[in-house]
């Protein structure tokens, strides 16, 4: 099958990212025999400079008319991007995953195997605030339509792992809106005897991430809570350089790194591309479940075998200990993809 990813290289290291991935990718278009149209899309700074707008029609369109996008690190208009496209394609679902790679020095278990479902369109996320000098208001929204489907996403992905899920709260405090989030959270679980469920505090969950990553499986948490945790989490397998994340909705997903554009290292070609790359992954592994395409999914198992195999060979960046440029790590991980 033919796939038209429209493909955002963003601003800072994502262009330098995105070489390192299209070697990749286009590796595994000959070793699998995919067909993937990596179509340009113009976003974030650059598209602003050039062009006046941070996401003009015609790229929303270009994006909407793919079959997924993937994107690479957006430089000060970020939120502006991602939380349109977010909103606009109804990509309710944020998929955080946090596993410990081979030969990188982090502060969790080599067991650590974990990821966050972060509920993607509501909570403090609206940007429903005003102010009057004095005093400045925050609403915060959150529905039950969003509450259970977030948690049934949480679920069916738990089905396909260890089948545990820990629904993160502070409905001690925010008796309303938390404690409606808990409820759908136990509804949910109900139509999912076959999954093991419980609830944590968000402020014990954060020190029990430290303490025993390995406890936990999926974690179903709200926007903000998610945000957040997703970034401790990110902390202890290594970094935020090293994973990957998804915008997933019924129908479409975007998939791009968890970390900023790095504007103080741009254009020096040293920036680590697994984040991108492994992002990659996701989108095709989303793509072999959503089309039902053996070779799309078998292609993302290769990306995963092949940058372990780059880690444990020390064929890395500067940041992980090594000397390659980003551009050679991606040709070091596209050389361990078979034929």
């Amino acid at each position: 099958m033919e796939y038209a990813v429209a493909f955002i290289e963003g601003d800072g290291i994502g262009p330098e990212q995105a070489s390192a991935t299209k070697v990749v990718l286009a590796k595994l278009e000959e070793a699998q025999g995919l067909s993937l149209n990596l179509v340009p899309v113009e976003a974030g700074d650059r598209a602003l400079k050039e062009h006046g707008e941070v996401l003009s029609k015609e790229s929303f369109d270009v994006i909407r008319k793919s079959d997924c996008c993937l994107k690479g690190p957006v430089g000060q208009s970020a939120f502006d991007v991602i939380i349109r496209l977010r909103r606009d394609l109804d990509l309710y679902a944020n998929i955080r995953p946090a596993k410990s790679l081979p030969k990188v020095t982090c502060i969790g278990p080599p067991e650590t195997d974990l990821v966050i479902v972060r509920e993607n369109t509501e909570d403090l996320y609206c940007g429903l605030e005003s102010a009057d000098g004095e005093k400045a208001t925050a609403t915060r929204v959150i529905t039950r339509k969003a509450c259970r489907r977030i948690a049934m996403y949480a679920f069916e992905l738990a089905r396909t792992r260890r089948r545990a899920v820990t629904a993160i709260h502070k409905s001690n405090v925010l008796k309303k809106t938390d404690g409606l989030f808990l409820l759908a959270c136990k509804e949910v679980s109900e139509s999912y005897p076959d999954v093991q469920y419980s609830d944590m505090l968000v402020d014990a969950a954060a020190m029990n991430l430290i303490r025993n990553p390995t406890a936990f499986d999926v974690i179903v948490t709200t926007n903000m809570f998610g945000d957040i945790l997703s970034d401790e989490a990110a902390q202890i397998v290594g970094g935020l350089g090293l994973v990957p994340s998804g915008n997933i909705g019924d129908h479409f997903a975007l998939f791009e790194p968890v970390h900023g554009s790095a504007p103080d290292i741009a254009g020096r070609n040293i920036a680590n591309p697994i984040s991108l790359i492994l992002s990659a992954a996701m989108m095709l592994e989303w793509l072999g479940r959503e089309k039902k395409d053996a070779q799309a999914s078998e292609a993302s198992r290769k990306i995963h075998t092949a940058v372990e195999h780059s880690l444990r060979s020390s064929r890395v960046t500067p940041d992980l200990g090594g000397n390659l440029s980003t551009v050679e790590m991606g040709n070091a991980i596209a050389g361990y993809i078979p034929k």
